[in-house]
């Protein structure tokens, strides 16, 4: 069974996730179908990409598949792992990719949502970050990521409570372009579509790489960087991480002793 479902429609190309069983988890598989679905809508002259969960949901994506997580010792975020590049082939595909959420957000697939170039969501919608429930230390460009967007102390916040954002926070901070009511929600977010539709595809895909490679333009110098990646290994090495795992997939609440 494919784990989403595409069409092509007046040159909108949608990609819906289709793995409730796995509440639509980013896992390698579903990964690989999404990245493949985007670059053939893209041949196909789609001019625009709208990426969602079937009406309903519950849950637009859970994030990172946990059972796909690498022991500790390694680094759970590489920059193969499928996460991180599936929030790469969003960013550089020079077509608009419109996020339109009905449901709860975690973990990872927030960072998927904020890497497409407009949001809308329902009432719904939530954002939830959750690597400090698990002991994952997140990666540098995804925290950078989140300061560029939602400001340091909202990005610090989100990281250390690991409690839900609602829509109307998200709308209030600028992170939902719209917020309207779930049952005009597929009617808006196509028309939204349809407009960009009309204006010049070369255009648009090239102001989309500019405003990326500006959005971007902070250089770290190599000490920084060294920095950052020890203290993400102080983590990904610690019985914290192999706790957070074990808990999770023993669904049972982990024990941290930070260390």
């Amino acid at each position: 069974m494919p784990r989403i479902i595409t069409q092509l429609m007046d040159e909108i190309g949608t990609i819906t996730f289709n793995n409730p069983e796995r509440r639509n988890a980013l896992s390698k598989s579903l990964v690989d179908e999404v990245i493949h679905a985007m670059e053939a809508l893209h041949k196909s002259k789609a001019r625009v990409l709208i990426l969602r969960a079937p009406a309903g949901s519950k849950v637009w994506s859970a994030g990172h598949e946990v059972t796909e997580l690498p022991l500790p010792g390694r680094d759970p975020l590489s920059y193969s792992d499928p996460l991180i590049t599936i929030l790469r082939e969003i960013q550089n595909i020079p077509l608009p990719v419109i996020a339109m959420i009905e449901g709860s957000i975690w973990g990872g697939a927030c960072d998927l949502a904020l890497s497409c170039d407009i949001l809308i969501g329902s009432p719904t919608a939530s954002f939830c970050m959750t690597p400090a429930k698990i002991g994952v230390p997140y990666n540098a460009s995804g925290i950078l990521h989140f300061i560029n967007i939602m400001g340091i102390n909202i990005a610090k916040e989100m990281f250390f409570t690991a409690e839900p954002m609602t829509a109307e926070k998200a709308k209030s901070l600028g992170i939902l372009n719209h917020l309207v009511p779930v049952e005009d929600l597929e009617e808006f977010t196509y028309g939204l579509a349809r407009k960009i539709t009309r204006n010049s595809p070369l255009s648009i895909g090239v102001i989309k790489e500019q405003i990326r490679l500006l959005a971007s333009a902070y250089p770290l110098s190599p000490n920084t960087f060294e920095r950052v990646q020890g203290l993400r290994r102080l983590v990904y090495d610690s019985d914290d991480y192999a706790e957070g795992i074990k808990a999770f997939l023993a669904k049972r609440t982990p024990v941290f002793k930070g260390e």
